[in-house]
């Protein structure tokens, strides 16, 4: 059954299941002990909005996001994490860390490691028949240090951009939703530290997700 919302054309269908992946900004403190555990940010957003439009097609969200990954941590989980959970739709916010960690550790995770790790996150899922969800990974300079990272993040989001081309992935650009954001209020509004996002910030990401799917 295909839904229509607004004119649009919802992409997701009756009884399917989505794993949300990536760091922090999806883990959100999520119950790792509870199975449906969704943690208090925009993977909750997601699922309560679906939920309470549409309760009959009894879609299911799972989330699977870890605090602190990188691309490659996810590579190293993927299969229980994600490829044996079945899913219908895959959805990943992951990169910040692979920025942050050169800025904190002077641990740089190259490019072409990058986009190795990332291709294959999609590749897998992909060959699984997983449709794909892809976001991009963002901050806001709440401080005077963090200006320089776009050095480092903006190849990164124009490898992921590549790759959701390549592989026909609905997209949410949050970088620039997020920049756009920061013109309306102080970027600290949006989130706290310039990565981690406050209710706002979560409701910001999860609009733009239910948006790119055809939900609002």
């Amino acid at each position: 059954m295909t839904m229509h919302t607004g004119g649009k054309e919802m992409l997701l269908q009756r009884e399917q299941r989505v794993v949300f992946q990536g760091d922090s900004v999806t883990d959100t403190g999520r119950d790792r002990d509870d199975f449906f555990g969704l943690g208090n940010g925009y993977p909750a957003i997601v699922s309560g909005t679906i939920g309470s439009l549409f309760p009959e097609m009894r879609i299911e969200f799972l989330n699977r996001g870890v605090g602190g990954d990188r691309v490659k941590d996810l590579k190293n989980r993927w299969k229980e994490d994600c490829l044996d959970l079945s899913p219908d739709w895959v959805s990943i916010l992951v990169g910040i860390n692979d920025c942050w960690r050169l800025y904190d550790s002077n641990d740089r995770t190259e490019p072409a490691l990058f986009e190795s790790n990332y291709r294959y996150l999609l590749q897998s899922a992909a060959a699984r028949g997983a449709s794909l969800i892809v976001m991009e990974p963002f901050y806001l300079p709440v401080y005077r240090e963090m200006e320089m990272w776009t050095e480092d993040l903006g190849p990164k989001i124009q490898i992921i951009r590549r790759l959701a081309r390549e592989f026909k992935a609905v997209y949410v650009p949050l970088d620039g939703i997020f920049a756009e954001a920061a013109t309306k209020r102080e970027p600290s509004f949006w989130a706290e530290d310039g990565i981690h996002p406050t209710p706002e910030g979560h409701s910001l990401i999860a609009r733009h997700w239910l948006k790119a799917l055809g939900v609002l």
